[in-house]
């Protein structure tokens, strides 16, 4: 069996420009993903999926091979999804053919090599052909509200507005680090979401993902301080 890892790292994203590659603790923060993936020692391969010059360079010099991606596949509107499959499709033209794929974003440094094995250890086993990580919720989500354009506010779930947590279950969410799926129901699919769908469970000082100024500063408490 044959998995490949799929790091998509554009270079237009808008809320922290150049996120994939600003310094984090002494390297890109795209190096973090892939040492993680060459440590996990589970891939045949690993891809960086890039339109960005910059962010081609830092990838080849921490050991990823480079696709160049479109500029379709690098607009605001592209799905990651779309930039795995046609990775997948690129790799199949060279003939190469993986049973599974990975998807690992590279704004998730502190995510390491054991998250990633535990994650794909379902689908490896043929428990789930459906993996990702995943962490807990600090608030009840089925308190969610939804603000109107007024300032109003609405229940997202007015059914379960009032139920005790404990008539709900344990909840978990997509915490947006790492997805593993079984290559063909993938392709069937087009979604990182199928069933059976496994979860690991990351804690939160590991879930951390590089979207907005603020977060990088909480990653290098949580790298500084572990298990807080």
């Amino acid at each position: 069996m044959s998995m490949l890892a799929i790091i998509p790292a554009r270079g237009g994203s808008k809320r922290l420009p150049r996120k994939n590659i600003l310094p984090f603790r002494g390297k890109p923060t795209l190096a973090w993903t892939i040492e993680a993936a060459t440590a996990s020692g589970m891939f045949a391969s690993v891809v960086v999926s890039t339109e960005d010059g910059e962010i081609a360079e830092a990838a080849r010099s921490f050991g990823a091979q480079v696709l160049d991606r479109s500029a379709v596949l690098a607009s605001d509107q592209a799905r990651v999804v779309d930039v795995c499959l046609d990775v997948l499709d690129r790799q199949a033209a060279s003939g190469m053919a993986f049973d599974q794929i990975c998807c690992l974003y590279a704004t998730a440094p502190l995510r390491n090599a054991d998250d990633i094995k535990a994650t794909a250890a379902p689908v490896l086993a043929g428990e789930a052909l459906f993996a990702l990580a995943a962490s807990r919720y600090d608030q009840p989500p089925h308190q969610a509200l939804r603000l109107d354009p007024d300032g109003h506010a609405k229940p997202l779930l007015p059914e379960l507005i009032n139920c005790r947590a404990e008539e709900i279950g344990d909840l978990v969410v997509d915490n947006g680090s790492t997805y593993v799926t079984e290559t063909t129901a993938f392709r069937a699919r087009r979604s990182f979401y199928g069933e059976p769908l496994s979860v690991h469970v990351m804690p939160r000082e590991r879930s951390v993902d590089l979207d907005r100024p603020g977060d990088l500063a909480l990653m290098n408490y949580y790298a500084e301080h572990p298990g807080s």
